[in-house]
């Protein structure tokens, strides 16, 4: 079975879905998400999206505390691209509906979050990744010319390969003909045809034991790009969340916003005392690679698997104003947020790293985008600042969008591609193959590439990761695919690319820190 399409969008988060609404207007549009529509990491962010509103933050501001937040590594270029753009494509999202919080007095209410100088998060309550998904969602579905394939997972990339041919020059030689694609209900493999490709997939966060990342953050779409030969970069810069919510068992972690310390909350000892500014001098608004870093060294000096946020000495109806959801979640496990502190505990969040873009968002194969937090746009640097995320999303998915209709009448759709082979295939044996293996390698990535690294460290994952690695291919050479074997294959390529870019550099520098290597001066805010 085939499909034929313009452009093929693999995920449905707000780049994926701001870059369909963007190019339907030029031809016939298919999203593919493995879920639900909703289910994406757009979903569940909390805090917020950046972008300069009022004085007296200015552009010049912004954009100086993204490269102080990114040690100076970031590219200046798609810095300057993301801040200057992004009030426009704000005025986009509330055009399709999305309704940031206010003041009586009509102006928007801005938050601030940790390495920002200034208010300048717009937010909904403590969900405004749901709310900004529910407008655009809504807008999608309204469309005539974009079709939703639910429960349909991406598997690989078409390029020449799949028509036997050989490159052998620069990855500027391959491109990009579509996706082979597994209809996950009806268990068969679709192979879409589209003259323009979008990666879209979202994070990497499930390679680790403990994340705030929804369970489809698996990386697929930087694993299949990887496959493809594209230009993977910065994957060594994982950002772990400071404050997840320290409740045993509970899978992904739940999210306890960096607005909350932006509101007034103070990071705690399990004994009561502060402890945040020895580490820095912005105290617990500190950037989030230090926050992280140094709740991990309290943790491992105390023996405790947890600190405490508290948010106590605030008014407590503008705390459970501004923060219901969390009040919600916390209460239904016994803890009053406006009387009790909150357990916490830093958890992977972010993948600063990903497929390389230029300031178009095309990556290194002709035809092919990346998007989100799937691609490495250079914006982040070394540490990624609050809340920078989804309007980065929102203005390379413009930038992409605006670039692939002005090309899209000279590209013609690639035939002769060969359907999925199956032969030689069976059931998998048993899903503990499976299971086991994804929970080895969560074990690995998290105890020996975590917060804290050192050679020896990433060393022995890389050994631990290849044996997982061959099990794993065997596996999927001879097994009928599923979700769950495809996602464990994508995993081990991105616990893999973090391993090997991290033993590549040879400095601590924001995400990146390594007991071998001292703090480099650029990480001192």
């Amino acid at each position: 079975m085939s499909i034929e399409t313009d452009y093929l969008v693999i995920g449905s988060g707000i780049a994926g879905l701001t870059y369909a609404l963007k190019v339907a207007e030029h031809g016939r549009v298919v999203i593919v998400t493995k879920g639900e529509i909703s289910e994406s990491n757009t979903n569940y962010a909390q805090g917020g999206i950046a972008s300069v509103t009022y004085e007296p933050d200015t552009f010049e501001k912004h954009i100086h505390d993204t490269m102080v937040c990114g040690s100076g590594v970031n590219n200046r270029e798609a810095v300057e691209l993301v801040v200057r753009r992004a009030p426009e494509l704000i005025k986009n999202l509330i055009a399709w509906g999305t309704k940031f919080d206010k003041t009586p007095e009509g102006r928007y209410e801005l938050a601030r979050e940790g390495g920002h100088t200034e208010h300048r998060i717009l937010h909904h309550d403590d969900l405004t990744g749901a709310e900004i998904e529910r407008a655009l969602i809504r807008q999608v579905k309204r469309h005539h010319n974009i079709e939703v394939l639910e429960h349909h997972f991406a598997v690989d990339l078409l390029t020449q390969h799949h028509l036997g041919q050989l490159v052998r020059k620069s990855t500027s030689d391959i491109t990009c003909f579509g996706a082979y694609v597994l209809d996950l209900k009806k268990r068969h493999i679709v192979t879409v045809l589209s003259k323009v490709t979008v990666l879209a997939t979202g994070g990497v966060g499930n390679v680790y034991h403990t994340t705030t990342n929804p369970s489809v953050a698996t990386g697929d779409g930087i694993a299949m790009a990887h496959r493809a030969k594209a230009v993977i970069d910065n994957m060594e810069f994982i950002q772990f969340h400071p404050t997840s919510l320290y409740n045993p068992g509970e899978r992904p972690s739940f999210l306890i916003t960096e607005a909350m310390r932006g509101f007034g909350g103070i990071l705690r000892l399990q004994n009561g005392r502060e402890f945040m500014q020895k580490y820095h001098p912005m105290g617990s608004l500190a950037p989030r690679d230090v926050v992280a870093r140094s709740i991990d060294n309290e943790m491992k000096i105390s023996g405790e698997e947890f600190v405490y946020l508290d948010i106590t000495h605030k008014d407590a109806r503008d705390v459970i104003h501004h923060f219901p959801n969390i009040y919600k979640k916390c209460l239904s496990i016994g803890i009053d947020i406006t009387k009790d502190m909150i357990p916490v505990t830093p958890a992977a969040h972010y993948c600063c790293g990903g497929v390389r873009v230029d300031l178009n968002g095309e990556t290194s194969i002709r035809h092919l985008y990346a998007l989100g937090e799937t691609s490495c746009t250079g914006l982040h640097g070394a540490n990624r600042l609050a809340s920078n995320s989804m309007i980065e999303a929102a203005v390379y998915a413009d930038r992409a969008a605006a670039h692939s209709t002005a090309e899209i009448g000279d590209i013609r759709l690639q035939h002769g591609i060969p359907d999925w082979d199956y032969e030689g295939t069976s059931n998998p044996e048993e899903m503990v193959l499976i299971t086991q293996n994804r929970k080895e390698m969560q074990q690995i990535m998290s105890n020996y590439v975590g917060i804290v690294r050192s050679n020896l460290r990433l060393d022995r994952a890389r050994r631990r990761l290849e044996i997982i690695y061959r099990e794993t291919e065997e596996l999927y050479l001879k097994s009928t695919l599923s979700q769950e074997l495809c996602e464990l294959r994508n995993m081990i390529a991105i616990g893999y690319l973090i391993i090997k870019q991290a033993q590549q550099m040879k400095q601590s520098v924001g995400l990146h820190y390594s007991l071998d290597y001292p703090l480099t001066t650029q990480n001192e805010y």
